[in-house]
């Protein structure tokens, strides 16, 4: 086997330790009513605010076209339309159902057109309860369940009671893990809580926001005191990206708390739209930790990953798991995503360029470095590897510089190790595929967290320890994957897939 260069006696440290291990967790009552069985629907409120909203978008664009021929006959064509829809969506919301057969979740739905999905829980990638500002006034949620399939496969019950949304996804939860749906909830412990002070300085410690709020004063003194009027078109797409950028990750993460379970990471935030994600074991597949300029002075970073399941858009909002953390809080968190792993002990190589990196490679993680302005820190376990590669452009090939590309699921994370000998980027490759072999464990996976057994390999064969339902605490089992390697002129090899 190839065995990675060994690091520099000078190379910097820059993973902190673990924060050593976490006190018990204090158990918590279940839930009293039993979800496991029966029928349920929406909260009936949905019903009026369908109708009233589309009341509403009729009365906005059509109103001013009716309002020639009288005001009478704006509310007679607005009431036609508001029992129009009440016809058609109370049928609707009530052959509209949802329930729980066994280790399945079936829900129907449709008028016209009828559906019915049953879906194995055991493919179960992540539960969210979400909250807008309007159901929280009415006391309800909604309930997200991220299946396998991707996109098309996630499944939105809307307008649940909270109460109903909440018992429904410890029950969901339950299921996924392998345990009976009318197991209490898994007990949880604090983690982290972002103070509000951290969040407000943190969003305005950064070059952007402070370039753009300087240009801004600057603009807008120019614009008063010599009466130019013209500026205000320059204004607006300033005063929107202070908007984009500040207020929105200002009002998302607002009230932020993570917490630790048996049943994965549980994040709670928002300040007009709450939210509860939970992601399960196994569910993680690389992470990165990005440290700005100006936040190294201050000692934060923000933790990002890949999570198997969301797509499309929900993959950007469910990517960051800390937006504001102490550093060693931040490597703290991939210690609990990676239980089995500790990033500081991963031997760290620099390389011989003028823009500095570091690359390191064990039995457990990939780990890259790499940024001047901008510190990036990605970690990828071994066995979420999908493929890696050897890169070199016409002027790298030139030099003998490669990068070193690791493939892992889509989200954030692109680890890389850039500007690499090509003999040392070699052996680094020939171990990170050495290393993916021995992490396969072909009965393991992600699914029934609690009752699968840990499969470890040891000296070349694998050990099957007594069989039981892992704690929080304890090691869960490893996700079968594979890498596989290409040469320099771009042929990627094929590997195995890891499961979603």
């Amino acid at each position: 086997m190839g065995r990675p260069p060994a690091p520099s006696p000078h190379a910097p440290v820059l993973l902190p330790p673990s924060l050593g291990r976490r006190p018990p967790p204090v158990p918590r009552p279940g839930p009293e009513d039993d979800v496991t069985t029966g029928v349920y629907r929406s909260h009936w409120m949905i019903v009026p605010l369908q109708v009233l909203a589309v009341a509403l978008v009729f009365v906005a664009l059509m109103g001013p076209i009716l309002n020639t021929f009288g005001f009478g006959w704006v509310m007679m064509l607005t009431v036609a339309v508001a029992f129009g829809t009440l016809a058609y969506v109370l049928p609707a919301w009530w052959y509209g159902t949802f329930g729980l057969r066994e280790d399945h979740l079936v829900v129907h739905s449709g008028l016209v057109m009828r559906s019915s999905r049953e879906v194995p829980l055991s493919r179960l990638q992540a539960v969210d309860v979400v909250r807008p500002l309007l159901l929280q006034v009415f006391g309800m949620a909604d309930l997200r369940v991220e299946m396998a399939g991707g996109d098309a496969s996630a499944i939105r019950l809307r307008c649940l009671p909270q109460g109903l949304a909440e018992r429904m996804r410890a029950a969901v939860l339950a299921h996924a893990a392998g345990l009976p749906g009318r197991a209490p909830e898994a007990p949880e412990w604090s983690f982290y809580r972002l103070p509000f002070l951290l969040l407000l300085g943190a969003l305005t410690f950064r070059v952007p926001v402070l370039l753009s709020f300087i240009l801004l004063l600057m603009l807008a003194t120019a614009g008063v005191v010599f009466g130019e009027y013209g500026v205000i078109g320059a204004l607006l797409p300033l005063t929107l990206g202070l908007l984009r950028y500040f207020w929105g990750p200002l009002a998302r993460y607002t009230d932020y708390y993570a917490s630790l379970s048996s049943d994965g990471l549980r994040l709670r935030y928002g300040m007009f739209q709450r939210r509860m994600q939970t992601v399960p074991p196994g569910r993680v597949q690389a992470v990165r930790v990005v440290e700005p300029l100006l936040w190294r002075a201050l000692g934060v970073a923000r933790v990002e990953a890949n999570v198997a399941g969301y797509a499309g858009a929900r993959q950007g909002d469910s990517a960051t798991l800390l937006p504001v953390a102490p550093r060693r809080r931040a490597f703290a968190l991939v210690n609990e995503l990676f239980p089995e792993s500790e990033a500081a002990h991963v031997p760290l190589v620099p390389n011989r360029s003028p823009v500095p990196s570091l690359m390191g490679v064990d039995e457990h993680l990939f780990i890259s470095i790499r940024g001047l302005f901008c510190l990036v820190t990605e970690i990828v376990p071994v066995e979420r590897v999908q493929a890696v590669r050897l890169v070199a452009g016409p002027l790298s090939r030139f030099t003998g510089r490669v990068a070193v590309d690791v493939d892992t699921p889509p989200g954030p994370v692109r680890a890389k190790a850039p500007g690499r000998d090509a003999g040392e980027a070699r052996r680094f490759v020939d171990a990170l595929v050495e290393y993916g072999r021995r992490a396969r464990v072909p009965a393991a996976g992600t699914e029934r967290w609690e009752t699968r057994s840990t499969l470890t390999r040891r000296r070349g064969r694998v050990e099957e320890p007594d069989r039981g339902t892992a704690g929080p605490g304890e090691p869960k089992a490893e996700k079968t994957g594979a890498c596989d390697t290409s040469d320099e002129k771009g042929t990627q090899g094929a590997g195995d897939t890891p499961e979603p």
